[in-house]
Protein backbone atom coordinates (compact mmCIF):
# COMPACT_ATOMS: atom_id res chain seq x y z
CA UNK A 1 0.00 0.00 0.00
CA UNK A 2 1.01 3.50 -0.47
CA UNK A 3 1.89 6.23 2.23
CA UNK A 4 -1.22 8.70 2.75
CA UNK A 5 -1.87 11.87 1.42
CA UNK A 6 0.21 14.59 3.52
CA UNK A 7 -2.03 17.77 3.59
CA UNK A 8 0.88 20.70 4.92
CA UNK A 9 -1.10 24.26 5.39
CA UNK A 10 0.32 27.45 6.22
CA UNK A 11 -1.35 28.24 9.20
CA UNK A 12 -4.58 30.56 9.52
CA UNK A 13 -6.78 28.32 7.53
CA UNK A 14 -10.53 29.55 7.02
CA UNK A 15 -12.68 27.37 9.26
CA UNK A 16 -16.01 27.39 8.03
CA UNK A 17 -18.19 25.41 5.40
CA UNK A 18 -16.58 26.29 2.13
CA UNK A 19 -13.29 27.00 3.00
CA UNK A 20 -11.47 24.99 0.49
CA UNK A 21 -8.55 23.87 2.87
CA UNK A 22 -10.28 21.78 5.17
CA UNK A 23 -12.79 20.69 2.85
CA UNK A 24 -9.98 18.87 1.10
CA UNK A 25 -9.14 16.86 4.38
CA UNK A 26 -12.35 16.52 5.15
CA UNK A 27 -13.15 14.94 1.34
CA UNK A 28 -9.30 12.96 1.82
CA UNK A 29 -10.65 11.29 5.30
CA UNK A 30 -13.86 10.65 3.93
CA UNK A 31 -12.60 7.90 1.82
CA UNK A 32 -12.20 5.73 4.80
CA UNK A 33 -14.91 7.17 7.21
CA UNK A 34 -13.64 5.54 10.06
CA UNK A 35 -13.42 9.53 11.57
CA UNK A 36 -10.58 12.15 12.20
CA UNK A 37 -8.24 12.72 14.97
CA UNK A 38 -7.45 16.16 16.25
CA UNK A 39 -3.98 15.88 17.85
CA UNK A 40 -3.66 19.54 19.59
CA UNK A 41 -0.32 18.71 21.44
CA UNK A 42 1.63 21.85 20.04
CA UNK A 43 -0.82 24.38 21.72
CA UNK A 44 -0.54 25.62 24.78
CA UNK A 45 -4.53 25.87 24.87
CA UNK A 46 -5.29 22.29 23.42
CA UNK A 47 -8.97 22.58 24.58
CA UNK A 48 -9.72 25.64 23.09
CA UNK A 49 -7.98 24.63 20.06
CA UNK A 50 -9.95 21.44 19.25
CA UNK A 51 -12.80 22.98 20.01
CA UNK A 52 -12.85 25.45 17.31
CA UNK A 53 -11.75 22.21 14.87
CA UNK A 54 -14.55 19.72 16.57
CA UNK A 55 -16.86 22.63 15.54
CA UNK A 56 -15.73 22.73 12.23
CA UNK A 57 -14.97 19.29 11.01
CA UNK A 58 -18.54 18.84 12.23
CA UNK A 59 -19.94 21.29 10.30
CA UNK A 60 -17.95 20.18 7.34
CA UNK A 61 -20.13 16.82 7.60
CA UNK A 62 -17.61 15.00 9.46
CA UNK A 63 -19.41 12.46 12.21
CA UNK A 64 -16.81 11.18 14.30
CA UNK A 65 -14.36 13.47 15.52
CA UNK A 66 -11.58 12.68 18.25
CA UNK A 67 -9.26 14.65 20.28
CA UNK A 68 -5.61 12.55 20.82
CA UNK A 69 -5.09 14.00 23.89
CA UNK A 70 -1.47 13.61 24.35
CA UNK A 71 0.88 16.72 27.02
CA UNK A 72 3.53 13.98 27.91
CA UNK A 73 5.81 11.51 26.64
CA UNK A 74 3.86 9.26 28.84
CA UNK A 75 0.92 10.18 27.55
CA UNK A 76 2.32 9.03 24.04
CA UNK A 77 3.48 5.97 25.08
CA UNK A 78 -0.40 4.87 26.52
CA UNK A 79 -2.10 2.36 24.64
CA UNK A 80 -5.46 3.34 24.74
CA UNK A 81 -4.13 6.15 22.59
CA UNK A 82 -2.38 3.68 20.05
CA UNK A 83 -5.71 2.54 19.71
CA UNK A 84 -7.60 5.05 19.46
CA UNK A 85 -5.27 6.32 16.48
CA UNK A 86 -5.57 3.03 14.78
CA UNK A 87 -9.14 3.19 14.55
CA UNK A 88 -8.94 6.86 12.91
CA UNK A 89 -8.63 7.19 8.84
CA UNK A 90 -6.78 10.52 9.06
CA UNK A 91 -5.06 12.93 11.91
CA UNK A 92 -5.01 16.96 12.12
CA UNK A 93 -2.13 18.10 14.12
CA UNK A 94 -2.65 21.40 14.99
CA UNK A 95 -0.67 24.78 15.52
CA UNK A 96 1.63 25.82 18.14
CA UNK A 97 5.02 25.23 19.25
CA UNK A 98 6.78 22.13 16.87
CA UNK A 99 9.16 22.19 19.29
CA UNK A 100 6.77 20.50 21.91
CA UNK A 101 5.48 18.12 19.29
CA UNK A 102 9.04 17.32 18.64
CA UNK A 103 10.12 17.03 22.63
CA UNK A 104 6.51 15.32 23.64
CA UNK A 105 5.98 12.36 20.69
CA UNK A 106 9.14 12.53 18.55
CA UNK A 107 10.48 8.78 18.97
CA UNK A 108 7.22 7.56 21.21
CA UNK A 109 5.13 5.01 20.13
CA UNK A 110 2.55 7.40 19.22
CA UNK A 111 5.14 8.76 16.39
CA UNK A 112 5.75 5.26 15.37
CA UNK A 113 1.79 4.46 15.35
CA UNK A 114 1.56 7.39 13.17
CA UNK A 115 4.54 6.79 10.99
CA UNK A 116 3.10 2.96 10.73
CA UNK A 117 -0.67 4.56 9.69
CA UNK A 118 0.55 6.71 7.41
CA UNK A 119 2.63 4.21 5.26
CA UNK A 120 -0.29 1.91 5.22
CA UNK A 121 -2.62 4.73 4.16
CA UNK A 122 -4.08 7.24 6.59
CA UNK A 123 -4.30 10.99 5.55
CA UNK A 124 -2.54 13.41 7.58
CA UNK A 125 -2.86 16.99 8.10
CA UNK A 126 -0.84 20.01 9.82
CA UNK A 127 -1.27 23.50 10.05
CA UNK A 128 1.38 26.03 11.26
CA UNK A 129 4.04 23.93 13.57
CA UNK A 130 1.85 21.14 12.51
CA UNK A 131 2.75 21.92 9.29
CA UNK A 132 6.68 22.20 10.55
CA UNK A 133 6.74 18.96 11.99
CA UNK A 134 5.84 16.92 9.04
CA UNK A 135 9.47 16.82 7.47
CA UNK A 136 12.62 15.41 9.09
CA UNK A 137 14.30 18.58 9.50
CA UNK A 138 12.17 21.64 10.48
CA UNK A 139 13.20 25.33 11.81
CA UNK A 140 13.08 25.68 16.07
CA UNK A 141 14.03 29.07 16.32
CA UNK A 142 14.84 31.91 14.04
CA UNK A 143 15.77 35.02 16.43
CA UNK A 144 15.72 38.51 14.21
CA UNK A 145 16.97 41.37 16.78
CA UNK A 146 15.67 44.39 14.75
CA UNK A 147 18.21 46.71 16.62
CA UNK A 148 21.32 45.00 14.49
CA UNK A 149 19.72 42.60 11.96
CA UNK A 150 20.87 39.63 13.52
CA UNK A 151 19.08 36.35 12.32
CA UNK A 152 20.11 32.96 13.71
CA UNK A 153 18.61 29.84 12.34
CA UNK A 154 18.08 27.22 14.26
CA UNK A 155 17.01 23.74 12.83
CA UNK A 156 15.62 20.57 14.56
CA UNK A 157 14.35 17.21 14.08
CA UNK A 158 10.92 16.56 12.87
CA UNK A 159 8.44 13.58 12.55
CA UNK A 160 10.52 12.98 9.30
CA UNK A 161 7.05 12.11 6.72
CA UNK A 162 9.28 13.59 4.65
CA UNK A 163 12.61 13.74 3.74
CA UNK A 164 14.95 16.69 2.34
CA UNK A 165 12.30 19.11 2.73
CA UNK A 166 11.83 22.21 4.97
CA UNK A 167 8.90 23.97 5.71
CA UNK A 168 8.34 27.09 6.74
CA UNK A 169 4.88 28.52 7.40
CA UNK A 170 3.08 32.17 7.64
CA UNK A 171 5.33 33.06 5.51
CA UNK A 172 4.51 35.51 3.25
CA UNK A 173 2.75 36.73 6.34
CA UNK A 174 5.77 36.96 8.77
CA UNK A 175 7.88 37.70 6.28
CA UNK A 176 9.99 34.95 6.54
CA UNK A 177 11.98 34.30 3.11
CA UNK A 178 15.64 35.42 4.16
CA UNK A 179 15.19 32.36 7.23
CA UNK A 180 14.12 30.26 5.38
CA UNK A 181 16.75 31.02 2.72
CA UNK A 182 19.54 30.94 5.12
CA UNK A 183 18.67 27.99 6.01
CA UNK A 184 18.79 26.60 2.59
CA UNK A 185 22.18 27.95 2.17
CA UNK A 186 23.40 26.08 5.04
CA UNK A 187 21.85 22.47 3.37
CA UNK A 188 21.74 22.85 -0.18
CA UNK A 189 20.07 19.65 -0.30
CA UNK A 190 17.15 20.01 0.97
CA UNK A 191 13.97 21.78 -0.67
CA UNK A 192 12.52 24.79 1.07
CA UNK A 193 8.71 25.42 1.07
CA UNK A 194 7.37 28.62 2.47
CA UNK A 195 3.55 28.22 2.58
CA UNK A 196 1.22 31.35 3.17
CA UNK A 197 -1.84 31.44 5.49
CA UNK A 198 -5.12 29.89 4.16
CA UNK A 199 -2.96 27.89 1.72
CA UNK A 200 -1.94 24.15 1.20
CA UNK A 201 0.43 21.72 -0.80
CA UNK A 202 -1.27 18.61 -0.80
CA UNK A 203 1.93 16.15 -1.36
CA UNK A 204 1.64 12.45 -2.61
CA UNK A 205 3.87 10.11 -4.45
CA UNK A 206 6.68 13.08 -4.23
CA UNK A 207 4.54 15.71 -5.86
CA UNK A 208 2.46 18.13 -4.11
CA UNK A 209 -0.29 20.36 -5.56
CA UNK A 210 -1.33 24.10 -3.95
CA UNK A 211 -4.75 24.74 -2.51
CA UNK A 212 -6.11 27.65 -0.96
CA UNK A 213 -5.70 31.20 -1.56
CA UNK A 214 -2.69 32.42 -1.51
CA UNK A 215 1.17 31.45 -2.96
CA UNK A 216 3.87 28.84 -2.05
CA UNK A 217 7.82 29.63 -2.53
CA UNK A 218 9.90 26.74 -3.74
CA UNK A 219 13.56 27.41 -2.88
CA UNK A 220 16.07 25.02 -4.46
CA UNK A 221 20.08 25.35 -3.81
CA UNK A 222 21.30 21.98 -5.13
CA UNK A 223 22.39 22.78 -8.40
CA UNK A 224 23.98 26.25 -6.78
CA UNK A 225 27.24 28.26 -8.51
CA UNK A 226 27.88 29.71 -5.21
CA UNK A 227 27.49 30.30 -1.83
CA UNK A 228 29.27 32.11 0.50
CA UNK A 229 28.04 32.42 4.12
CA UNK A 230 29.93 34.90 6.63
CA UNK A 231 29.38 36.03 10.19
CA UNK A 232 28.70 39.60 10.87
CA UNK A 233 30.57 41.75 13.34
CA UNK A 234 27.28 41.54 14.80
CA UNK A 235 26.52 37.80 14.65
CA UNK A 236 24.15 37.01 11.46
CA UNK A 237 24.53 35.41 8.73
CA UNK A 238 25.55 37.58 5.74
CA UNK A 239 25.08 35.44 2.27
CA UNK A 240 26.41 35.88 -0.86
CA UNK A 241 24.91 33.02 -3.38
CA UNK A 242 24.41 32.21 -6.99
CA UNK A 243 22.31 30.10 -8.90
CA UNK A 244 19.62 29.36 -6.42
CA UNK A 245 16.31 28.28 -8.18
CA UNK A 246 12.95 30.02 -7.22
CA UNK A 247 10.10 28.65 -7.52
CA UNK A 248 6.24 30.72 -6.68
CA UNK A 249 2.89 28.61 -7.00
CA UNK A 250 -0.56 29.33 -6.87
CA UNK A 251 -3.62 27.39 -6.64
CA UNK A 252 -3.81 24.73 -9.03
CA UNK A 253 -0.12 24.66 -9.94
CA UNK A 254 2.29 21.23 -9.15
CA UNK A 255 5.87 21.10 -7.83
CA UNK A 256 7.54 17.57 -8.65
CA UNK A 257 9.94 16.96 -5.36
CA UNK A 258 11.58 14.12 -7.29
CA UNK A 259 13.26 16.24 -10.25
CA UNK A 260 12.43 19.58 -8.73
CA UNK A 261 10.37 21.35 -11.00
CA UNK A 262 7.22 22.77 -11.73
CA UNK A 263 4.56 20.87 -13.77
CA UNK A 264 2.93 23.36 -15.52
CA UNK A 265 0.09 21.13 -16.26
CA UNK A 266 -0.88 17.80 -17.09
CA UNK A 267 1.89 15.63 -18.80
CA UNK A 268 3.79 18.52 -18.66
CA UNK A 269 7.03 20.20 -16.92
CA UNK A 270 8.94 23.11 -17.33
Amino acid sequence: MKPGELLIIGGAEEKFHGGEVLQKFVDLAGRQNSGIGILPTASEIPDEVSSDYIQTFKQLGVGRVEVIDVDSRERAENPEILELVESLSAVFITGGDQSRLSKLIGGTRLHEKLTDKWKNGMVLAGTSAGASIMAKSMIVAADTKLNDDKLNVELGTGFGFLDHILIDQHFSQRARFDRLLSAIAENREIIGIGIDENTAILVHDNKFEVYGEHQVLVIDGKSSEFVDIKIGENGSEELTISGFKLHALTRGYSFDLSRRILILKKGKTE
